[in-house]
């Protein structure tokens, strides 16, 4: 399979998506033609289960893609201070303090306002604004 070279860093997350839903519908045409003999392959030939994976994997890819453009849009020291508050294991807030130079006491103030930042960013909003009217 060829390669596709990505010039543009901002267009992964959405070569990510399409890459995966094609994908996706790729898998399912392929177990579609094994199981559905002589049927095309559509919404209603889908099982319930396996629409519902499908369905909610592309989700997540969307909201990893997005997450990952908001990610991008924070300042490098946020960008810093997200990836050491997210490490697993956790990073105690005392190295976490060493290593950007800030008091302990700065960091959870520091951490909800880079969550701010990204809930406000145009794709995470777009995606809470989506799944709010989902629920309803």
């Amino acid at each position: 399979m060829p390669r596709a070279l990505i010039r543009d860093p901002a267009a992964l997350p959405g070569w990510l998506a399409t890459t995966t839903r094609r994908e996706c519908q790729r898998v399912v045409n392929k177990a579609q033609v094994r199981h559905v003999a002589r049927h095309e392959p559509d919404a209603e030939n889908i099982p319930d289960g396996q629409a519902e994976t499908i369905e909610q994997g592309l989700l997540a890819v969307e909201r990893h893609a997005a997450l990952r453009q908001a990610f991008t849009h924070l300042s490098p020291r946020d960008q810093q201070l997200i990836a050491l508050l997210i490490e697993d294991p956790p990073v105690p807030y005392a190295e976490i303090s060493a290593r950007l130079g800030i008091p302990v006491g700065s960091i959870g103030p520091n951490r909800r306002r880079c969550l701010d930042k990204l809930r406000h960013h145009p794709a995470i909003a777009a995606l809470i604004h989506a799944e709010a009217q989902a629920a309803e």
